[in-house]
């Protein structure tokens, strides 16, 4: 599965690279010197890097304690199928029943210190530039969170969204060089596709919630494996 991850962090770069791009631009890196110039953009990405873990460790809470009570499966599955309904719903619906209003001032408040930070130059306003902006809002970051709570495990949950992380950062880091990146037929398929990958995505944790038996893909309930090994004995 961190495979996946990887994968939704490439193709998720090129949307979420809408939300993101303005603030790449505007790092307050300095363009005379090449050296520092990578530095402080690998600073910033360890901030987004560390933002993302924090993330995930914090939603694997919740998929621990479901998985604790046994709930590993039916998590896996209901997961998968709100990826699916994500992709499939149209935009409108979810605008009209937008629950998200109360989390605004949050939003707010952490684009307030986002335009603080860029007006600084020193080395730890790359790590703060980069930490709030991985709390901003995005729709790819939202499935890869899904993805990290059907791991069932805080660990894995924390690693999952690195690896998503990991995943974004070679388009954002050469967003600070080339801008015309963001041009052109290249992003708009790109954008066709992630719908696509999100969907093959939201199908495999449905298929590994179903218990069938398959290696690797759908392996077969703890329960069952041991109920099993407890009968040839």
């Amino acid at each position: 599965m961190l495979i996946s991850a990887f994968v939704l962090g490439i193709l998720g770069s090129f949307h979420c690279i809408g939300m993101c791009g303005p603030i790449v631009f505007m790092l307050p890196v300095d363009r005379t010197n090449a050296y520092k110039k990578v530095f402080q953009i690998t600073i910033y990405n360890i901030g987004r890097l560390l933002a993302y873990s924090i993330i995930g460790l914090l939603f694997g809470l919740i998929g621990k304690s479901l998985t604790l009570f046994g709930f590993q499966q039916q998590l896996s599955i209901v997961i998968g199928v709100l990826m699916v309904l994500v992709v499939l719903i149209p935009q409108k619906t979810f605008n009209k029943y937008n629950a998200s209003k109360p989390i605004y001032k949050g939003i707010f408040k952490v684009k307030s210190a986002l335009g603080v930070a860029l007006k600084k130059k020193t080395t730890d306003t790359f790590l703060t530039i980069g930490f709030l902006n991985g709390f901003l809002p995005c729709g790819l970051v939202y499935m890869a969170v899904f993805a990290a709570i059907a791991t069932g495990n805080t660990l894995s949950s924390s690693l999952y969204m690195v690896v998503f992380g990991l995943g974004t950062i070679p388009l954002t880091t050469t967003a600070v060089y080339l801008s015309g990146i963001l041009k052109g037929s290249i992003r708009q398929k790109i954008q066709k596709v992630i719908p696509v990958f999100v969907v093959i995505i939201g199908a495999l944790f449905i298929l590994r919630g179903l218990g069938l038996g398959i290696p690797y893909l759908s392996p077969a309930p703890i329960l069952e494996i041991a109920t099993s090994t407890m009968e040839c004995h």
